[in-house]
């Protein structure tokens, strides 16, 4: 696989098989890369431990993190890439049950491109997660990748 399109960063199945579903339009499920904690997330976007083959790949069009991963929460996730060359200008965008104003703000402080609350609604999720990707994948244009930062 060339590198994926979208990182999705969910330890949901059921959010997860709904996320896909509503990217289908946008973007072919091989082309989105799905880790099930933050950890995962950090090695593969930071290409290290058993990702450390992807360091000459490109990072993804998108990350999509949820912001109640195990192991390290989408939060610190967040801090992390922003911290690394590799990472600080990777469209990062969280997707949280949640929207209470001191974790959004907080988001927003580490860097987060959007903060975008989960609709409970079905229909209203697959709508926002399409138009997420639409957004992210389609109608955005990423600063060019550099060979250092």
């Amino acid at each position: 696989m060339s590198s994926p399109a979208l990182l999705l960063a969910e330890d949901s199945p059921e959010d997860i098989r709904l996320i896909l579903n509503a990217l289908h339009p946008v973007v072919e499920e091989d082309m989105v890369f799905l880790c099930g904690d933050g950890a995962e997330a950090l090695d593969y976007l930071l290409a290290r431990n058993a990702y450390a083959h992807r360091a000459d790949d490109a990072p993804p069009g998108v990350a999509l993190i949820d912001l109640n991963l195990p192991k390290v929460n989408g939060l610190d996730v967040l801090r992390e890439l922003r911290a690394h060359p590799r990472t600080r200008l990777l469209p990062v965008v969280i997707l949280s049950a949640t929207s209470e104003p001191g974790v959004v703000r907080e988001a927003a402080r580490l860097g987060a491109n959007s903060y975008v609350r989960k609709p409970l609604d079905y229909g209203r999720l697959q709508a926002t997660v399409e138009l997420l990707g639409r957004y992210w994948l389609e109608l955005n244009i990423p600063p060019p990748l550099q060979a250092s930062a």
